[in-house]
């Protein structure tokens, strides 16, 4: 999508609100012994007393309202028995829509503490998605969002997850562009063009390089198996720099 006057950017900055205060308030009420079925409960509800659809649930028959994945899951968990743990990694991905417009963020959160590597990368991996926002702003180049991402994991000694794109979004979760890498690519030349809608979502690791499938025909793990933290923003393309619409009534 196109942003092309204030109401389109209203319409995304309210479905935007939405499911960043989804999003925080699930990763508020996590707690050990919790299920990731109980966890999605709090946030299926929280979209419907919005008005909101569950992009995933809508677009693709997700069994979830939300995407949890826990550990070893790093992207599309499937809500269910798996009971959330002290020193558990949990990544919360909400998307929905309202009123015609979709938004979609991500971030990895905690139950407790971790071991110091690991919350360092978890801070290293919000680091790197505002490192790629910063390069979203009319006229430049795509690749450039993850050529400046690239740079920052290599100087830090972390790997990309490879082919898990950032895209296009706003009239429906996944549009033109379809994907946009976070990695340091040659081959793509396109520009971003004044109010394009898009997310940025690296996946930064301590060594996988590839997203896996699982046995459920969902859940991904990463390939070389190795601790993985995913953030992600949706944004708008504006002369000045991005317009982030994903942002919380109260967080960062």
């Amino acid at each position: 999508m196109t942003v092309s006057n204030e109401d389109e950017l209203d319409g995304l900055k309210l479905i935007g609100r939405i499911v960043a205060n989804t999003m925080h308030a699930m990763a508020r009420a996590m707690e050990p012994g919790m299920t990731t079925r109980e966890l999605d409960a709090i946030g299926a509800a929280l979209l419907e007393r919005e008005g909101a659809l569950s992009a995933p649930q809508s677009a693709y028959g997700f069994p979830g309202a939300t995407c949890i994945s826990v550990n070893e899951e790093i992207a599309h968990g499937i809500p269910g028995d798996r009971v959330l743990a002290r020193g558990d990694m949990v990544n919360i991905d909400v998307s929905a829509s309202k009123d015609g417009y979709f938004a979609d963020t991500g971030a990895t959160f905690t139950v407790g503490p971790l071991p110091a590597s690991l919350e360092t990368l978890r801070r290293d991996g919000k680091r790197a998605m505002h490192i790629g926002i910063a390069q979203v702003s009319a006229g430049r180049p795509l690749a450039g969002i993850g050529h400046a991402i690239g740079q920052f994991a290599e100087r830090r000694g972390y790997t990309l997850i490879r082919n898990l794109a950032s895209h296009g979004t706003g009239r429906a979760l996944h549009e033109y562009p379809e994907e946009i890498a976070t990695w340091p690519t040659r081959s793509d030349r396109r520009r971003i063009n004044k109010g394009l809608v898009m997310t940025v979502e690296p996946f930064l690791s301590r060594g996988g390089i590839w997203a896996a499938d699982g046995d459920d025909g969902w859940t991904l793990y990463s390939e070389p198996h190795a601790p993985t933290v995913q953030f992600e923003h949706t944004v708008v393309a504006m002369d000045r720099g991005a317009v982030i619409v994903t942002r919380p009534d109260l967080a960062s």
